[in-house]
């Protein structure tokens, strides 16, 4: 329908507003909003968007919704509707954030391929083959679950590979052990207990099957099973077959009935018991594990092997029937370059051979296949010589690269039969004409500094802490994948192996990851490393999980230019690598913003002046406010001396002129003359009285009062439906009845000459009963941070605004609720922890006076001195605010967190917030850098802090401080 309204409408931005619209039904339904949407609203956008398809849909939402008169409460409801599903409404076209690109060593020719076509029979080897059908048993059939997927769109208000993520409902003790993809569906394969998860890149339910009957883990609490899993091609789609490695299990699963099926591939798979307690006893097993290769499941064949065995299982599906390959070799891997050509690795020699067969197994001249020896030659040696160095691949390409892709990453215009490998030496290596030339194949190769392999995992630090510490066999995992279409190679790495130090700079520490995505593009010769997040869980069974892969998350392609990691906690993100992917997607990205209005964020540089300074002053006014860096001249410039500015060392006072700062070292401004600094605070102290009294002579301005308040009417209602619901709490002395001691009661006098005893009064302390009125206001303070950092880095995060806007919603929300509350607003900055904002018996009345207190918390900001005062603060509204008698007392801090810059522990705020039990104290954190908050957050008492970067979460922080009350126990 909404493809009717608008046809040149992109179908993706119809699809995110269909889900958007959904999921805001979904919630008038359950009452979580009171306006029932309907196709009103999303057609009317569709339209506009089909008219004018150059506006961002951020602009296309106020024009069409600011025509009625209700979206102005619930509007934030539908942008964080529209956030979900990956519609950036207020995000920054310039806010892109994707990794750092590093250049790739050249590619040389390292040395030849030979397959040995002709010669001795030792060159040449005829492998016999043998057919049976296999024995079916089953089916069973196991309940196919279904759970909502909560999937998150990552794109909503910055720009990186990440696209979307959410979490599988799996217990923090599983583990998974494989992932997989067959066009837009994800399989994930978990091990304890053995379970699989089903799910669409775009649906919102996950499919889930326990298989925990057929992988009773009941037989022995040390058996670690190890599960792969092959989706299936037309007409099986739907269905997988499921590969247990140790004790060679293979099932057939159909996904949409849940029917199970075990294919038994040789009689010997009857019989499990008699080798089944070797593989479940507490020993490391000695033999080895047999392996699935399923490159080729998508046409209805697999094939299984054992490592150091010398035979391949051919198992086909749809015929029911499996092929048995006898080999005169030990097998260590076998990669299925064709589907008529395999390379193999001798388990001991690490020597290859290519195995090459008829297409169809059936065939009545298809009894042997061709077994032939391929020698690796250097390029000095000649063809002739001995092995080179040999390579022991971790991942081989079915199919070759496109010819232009060949082309780019060789840089010569070549057409060629080809295969791209990736092992630990090197970025990626390829093989021209391999398998289909019989002439010798040129292998040219992107080298590593440093081979992956002889990185020890010891080096890995708090990683090698959680993950079990030195691991005892390589990991079963390898993690690697091609995407042939975008010309890539990519692994995930586990952080130790990362060259950190190029990737961020030296005053950056790096994040806790995961794994890093190594992006290898031969198109632009780059490499990039992609952070992944650290799982929220980790399962406890750490030597467990170390066998599974090196890093903690698993990857697949998906898709062209994609690839999916699952971390060990269940979350799955879906990331896009392609260059040619992500120039369209964010070409889209931001023609959905369009050309919002927005300052531009502050950007700091760190920078050393290397000068003295000399005396304070204003500095001289540049008409044009071109950006001035360093100097003792102008007025409003960043990293000098002497003058108002930002990121300085000796000026009166700070001036934000809204250009990038360059920031002195803290050193240099310690270093300041005393006589300077003070010279520098009475200036300073002057322009700030002078300020003032412009304040309180200036007039009304109404824009600027209309710019914070417009900002929190939302809140404001909020907050007054928060006060209208609270309830009396203070206890008050009255007569107690129904007591077994004290006054006797007239009113129980019949009651005693019957046997009650329970006939007297007495006078006591009493909870009031739920909803009866107060009898006194409840006392608030509200410790407002006007510290000179406010001022500084409103430009990074728009602390000072956002502390403006949560004061303007307090004055608003109290107004007429003397009854409930009496409130009084007091400031901490550098120069003291008691300058009066609002005083309790004199609150504004009007937007003039409001807007003189939020001019004068500005003002403060701006002009006064280093320093914080937040616990002497917090401390003494504590020890005011018991003095009086009131239903409650509450103290709430708005802080911005930059506490460890003056050496202040988190433990000595926790013990001042803690320190009266009468009045209940509570710290707001609304601004931070980096994780100063969370961290912050984390070490304060539960329930005594909240992070607030967005002023909108303020009334329900405020909503969970006044009911926390009435569940605790006075």
């Amino acid at each position: 329908m909404l493809k009717q309204y608008g046809p040149d409408v992109p179908e993706a931005t119809l699809q995110k507003l269909v889900s958007a619209f959904g999921d805001l039904r979904s919630m008038a339904d359950q009452g979580t909003i009171t306006y029932p949407y309907s196709t009103r609203e999303v057609v009317n956008i569709v339209k506009h968007l089909q008219r004018f398809p150059g506006e961002g849909l951020a602009n296309v939402v106020r024009n069409v919704f600011d025509f009625d008169s209700y979206n102005k409460d619930t509007r934030d409801v539908l942008i964080e509707a529209l956030h979900k599903h990956g519609i950036p409404i207020g995000a920054n076209p310039s806010s892109v954030k994707l990794a750092k690109e590093l250049p790739l060593p050249e590619v040389k020719m390292t040395g030849y391929w030979t397959i040995n076509q002709t010669g001795n029979a030792r060159r040449k080897l005829l492998c016999p083959t043998e057919t049976r059908p296999i024995d079916i048993k089953g089916p069973v059939f196991l309940r196919v679950q279904t759970h909502p997927c909560n999937r998150q769109e990552s794109r909503a208000l910055s720009f990186s590979e990440e696209k979307s993520h959410w979490q599988i409902p799996m217990n923090e003790v599983n583990i998974i052990c494989h992932v997989t993809t067959k066009d837009d569906v994800v399989y994930v394969a978990t091990c304890n207990p053995v379970s699989l998860f089903s799910m669409k890149e775009r649906g919102d339910t996950i499919q889930s099957i326990e298989l925990y009957d057929v992988f009773p883990r009941s037989i022995s609490g040390t058996w670690q099973p190890f599960i792969t899993i092959a989706p299936l091609g037309s007409p099986l789609d739907g269905q997988v077959v499921l590969h247990e490695e140790q004790t060679n299990t293979v099932l057939h699963i159909d996904m949409e009935t849940g029917a199970v099926r075990r294919l038994l591939l040789s009689q010997e798979d009857e019989k499990p018991q008699s080798r089944a307690s070797n593989w479940w006893s507490s020993k490391e097993p000695q033999q080895g594990g047999h392996r699935m290769c399923h490159d080729f499941s998508h046409k209805n064949w697999l094939l299984f092997y054992k490592e150091d065995g010398n035979q391949l299982d051919v198992l086909d599906v749809l015929e029911g029937s499996v092929h048995t390959i006898s080999l005169p070799v030990n097998l260590k891997s076998v990669f299925l370059v064709a589907e008529d050509r395999w390379l193999l690795q001798e388990s001991n020699s690490n020597k290859k051979f290519l195995l090459t067969k008829l297409m169809h197994m059936g065939a009545e001249d298809s009894g042997v296949c061709q077994l032939h020896s391929l020698s690796e030659d250097g390029v000095c040696q000649g063809h002739g010589a001995s092995s080179a160095e040999e390579s022991v691949p971790q991942m081989v390409s079915s199919e070759q690269l496109p010819n232009e892709n060949l082309s780019a990453a060789l840089d010569q215009k070549i057409v060629s039969p080809n295969r791209i490998l990736s092992d630990s030496g090197s970025f990626a290596r390829i093989v021209v004409g391999f398998p289909d030339l019989v002439s010798p194949n040129e292998v040219y190769s992107f080298k590593r500094p440093v081979d992956l392999s002889e990185v020890r995992i010891a080096e890995g630090g708090a990683n090698t802490l959680l993950r079990g510490g030195l691991r005892s066999s390589t990991p079963k995992r390898d993690n690697c994948v091609s995407l042939l279409s975008a010309n890539q190679v990519v692994r995930a790495l586990p952080p130790n192996k990362v060259p950190l130090k190029e990737v961020y700079p030296k005053d950056v520490t790096p994040p806790m990851t995961a794994a890093y995505l190594e992006v290898t593009d031969l198109n632009s010769k780059t490499v990039k490393y992609i952070p992944v997040p650290r799982s929220v869980t980790v399962s406890p069974y750490t030597g467990w999980l170390s066998k599974v892969s090196e890093s903690d998350v698993l990857l697949s392609d998906l898709g062209s230019g994609g690839v999916v990691t699952v971390d060990m906690g269940g979350y799955v993100r879906l990331w896009e690598t392609g260059l040619d992917n992500l120039q369209r997607s964010l070409m889209e990205w931001r023609n959905m913003i369009g050309t919002e209005d927005g300052r531009p964020l502050q950007i700091t540089i760190q920078r050393d002046s290397g000068l003295d300074v000399s005396a304070p002053k204003h500095g001289k006014i540049d008409a044009n406010n071109d950006p001035h860096v360093g100097g003792n001249q102008w007025a409003g410039g960043t990293g000098g001396r002497d003058t108002a500015g930002l990121g300085g060392k000796g000026g009166p006072y700070r001036l934000d002129a809204g250009h990038k700062v360059h920031q002195v070292s803290q050193a240099e401004k310690d270093a300041i003359p005393e006589e300077v600094r003070k010279a520098a605070r009475e200036m300073g102290e002057k322009a700030f009285k002078e300020r003032l009294k412009e304040i309180n002579m200036s007039q009304y301005d109404a824009a600027m009062y209309e710019r914070f308040s417009s900002a929190v009417s939302r809140q404001v209602q909020s907050l007054r439906i928060v006060l209208d619901s609270l309830q009396a709490k203070g206890k008050e002395r009255q007569w107690l009845k129904n007591q077994a001691l004290g006054e006797l009661d007239d009113a129980k006098i019949i009651d005693g000459l019957t046997g009650e005893k329970a006939i007297y009064k007495r006078r006591g302390e009493l909870d009031p009963e739920l909803g009866s009125p107060q009898q006194k206001p409840k006392r608030l303070r509200v410790l407002a941070d006007v510290s000179g950092s406010m001022y500084r880095f409103n430009g990074v995060d728009r602390r000072l605004e956002r502390s403006m806007e949560a004061v303007c919603m307090v004055m608003e929300g109290l107004e007429n609720y003397e009854h409930k509350f009496k409130y009084d607003i007091v400031g901490h900055s550098g120069d003291g922890y008691d300058i009066e904002l609002v005083r309790a018996d004199k609150v504004p009345k009007n937007n003039k006076e409001r807007l003189k207190v939020l001019k004068t918390m500005h003002a403060h900001s701006q002009f006064c001195m280093s320093g914080d005062f937040t616990l002497e603060g917090t401390d003494s509204s504590i020890k005011e605010l018991v003095k009086e008698e009131a239903d409650e007392h509450f103290v709430v801090v708005l802080s911005d967190a930059n506490l460890e810059r003056y050496g202040i522990r988190p433990e000595r705020f926790a013990q001042v917030l803690t320190s009266d039990p009468q009045v209940n104290a509570f710290a707001i954190f609304i601004g931070s850098l980096g994780d100063q908050a969370e961290r912050l957050q984390k070490t304060l008492p539960a329930g005594r802090s909240f992070v607030a970067m967005d002023t909108k979460q303020i009334p329900q922080i405020l909503q969970q401080i006044f009911t926390s009350t009435m569940l605790s126990s006075a």
